[in-house]
């Protein structure tokens, strides 16, 4: 699913290259998070 956010890495430097895996990270959980139904029980 990464390459959905971009076809590579971008960043040339290591640590800006794992800051940026991780910016993509937080995207893909933050879509997962929205798209999840959100279940409530009645009494």
């Amino acid at each position: 699913w990464f390459k959905r956010l971009g076809e590579r890495v971008m960043a040339k430097d290591f640590d800006r290259q794992v800051a940026e895996l991780q910016v993509r990270a937080a995207i893909l959980n933050r879509f997962t998070q929205l798209g999840t139904p959100m279940t409530v029980r009645m009494p």
